[in-house]
């Protein structure tokens, strides 16, 4: 029997939130204590312009299959798809369930996520966490957070791990650096930590974006540096690192590669992946799963 790791030990998890982050972590993918998630709820929150360069992916059994044949570690999707079609993948792969989400036809000035899901819900499809997305610096954090106090204490009372997509959101936020900038990212790692996230996505800081942020953050920060104080933000929380936007791979994996460098414990990879064609898709997961082995320590 493989023993619990040291870090997981140290997290202060529960009996169920342990059993199920170490089910992630070391029952699939890699095996070896790093991740690599798969995720799909982007015909929710973008619509269904991300599946035109590879109208395949718009079929959630594509993506599933996908997810198994590329080793994730999990993938992520919202309640519907997950009732209906996870169902014959269950044990194939692990689910996150996604419990709230939005359109991005209103504007992100005062952006807000509703819940439509529960971590009941996630019990009951058999899932190995849940996600929500917290919208650091919003003006309507107040409903935000109302929202993530209860998804929290039912994911405490369930032992459902919680992951965070601590997105940087509104007027504010743009008008001091934008969502990507190290400010930005740097303080929403910190707020997921301080409210009670298991693990937490981010993007990856943007050191350059500098207009109007605090003074401590305009000083001359290397692309690594700014990712190496967001997983130190992140304190005892686990840190997922986006592929956001797609870019040229070179750029993409050097930003993986400083991500498990900074301390992250995996990365979280969807349009780069399934917006290419199926043997491209499964070649470029090859070479993100390298940069996790290279990385494999324990925790």
């Amino acid at each position: 029997m493989t023993s619990t790791p040291h870090a997981l030990r140290e997290l202060g998890l529960n009996a169920g939130k342990r059993a199920r982050l170490h089910r992630l972590l070391f029952g699939h993918g890699l095996g070896n204590g790093t991740a690599l998630f798969l995720p799909y709820d982007q015909g929710l929150e973008h619509g269904p312009r991300d599946f035109f360069a590879n109208p395949a992916a718009s079929d959630p059994s594509y993506i599933l299959k996908l997810a198994v044949e590329g080793g994730f570690n999990g993938i992520v999707t919202q309640i519907g798809f997950a009732e209906k079609l996870f169902w014959d993948f269950a044990g194939e792969v692990p689910l996150i369930l996604k419990l709230n989400g939005k359109t991005d036809i209103p504007s992100d000035a005062r952006a807000l996520s509703p819940v439509h899901a529960t971590v009941e819900d996630a019990v009951r499809l058999g899932a190995d966490a849940v996600g929500y997305t917290l919208y650091v610096g919003t003006p309507e954090q107040v409903t935000d957070f109302e929202q993530y106090r209860t998804v929290r204490a039912d994911a405490q009372r369930l032992g459902m791990p919680l992951i965070v997509w601590a997105y940087p959101r509104g007027e504010a936020i743009e008008a001091k650096g934008g969502r990507d900038s190290f400010y930005a990212v740097d303080y929403a790692a910190r707020v997921a930590s301080e409210l009670g996230a298991d693990v937490v996505k981010v993007n990856f800081p943007h050191p350059d974006k500098i207009a109007d942020v605090p003074e401590v953050y305009r000083a001359s920060f290397s692309a690594q540096a700014a990712i190496d104080a967001v997983v130190r933000s992140a304190n005892n929380t686990l840190v997922l690192v986006s592929g956001g936007s797609r870019q040229g791979d070179e750029a993409m994996l050097e930003k993986a590669t400083r991500s498990m460098d900074a301390g992250a414990t995996g990365l979280i990879f969807g349009r780069n992946v399934w917006q290419r064609p199926h043997e491209e898709s499964l070649r470029f997961v090859d070479q993100l799963r390298k940069i996790l082995a290279q990385h494999a320590r324990a925790r």
